[in-house]
């Protein structure tokens, strides 16, 4: 199965992120099947082409749950909100 996912790259302290497809089992370095743009997160900046994207989303790509905040936040992905990563803790949740 494809997803889209962040591929890190940049010095040490320094990263900065391609968002490729590629196979979700896969080894992030090394070959993908598309480069659909860029994000730096030390400057918020993100690159994505959405047309692109929404392609390879009909083709059955999933993408992971970053890349889907960072789909939102370009506007490729209209209709959907953005996903929570960082979730309460199930000891938490079943206390209350």
């Amino acid at each position: 199965m494809l997803a889209i996912k962040l591929k890190r790259i940049g010095k040490k302290g320094q990263a900065t992120f391609r968002v490729v497809v590629n196979e979700k089992r896969s080894k992030m370095q090394g070959k993908f099947n598309d480069d659909l743009g860029w994000y730096n997160p030390h400057t918020n900046e993100v690159k994505i082409d959405a047309v692109k994207a929404n392609e390879w989303i009909k083709k059955g790509a999933q993408p992971t749950d970053s890349v889907h905040n960072l789909l939102v936040r370009v506007g490729a992905l209209v209709k959907t909100p953005k996903v929570a990563l960082h979730l309460k803790p199930k000891k938490a949740a079943e206390a209350k």
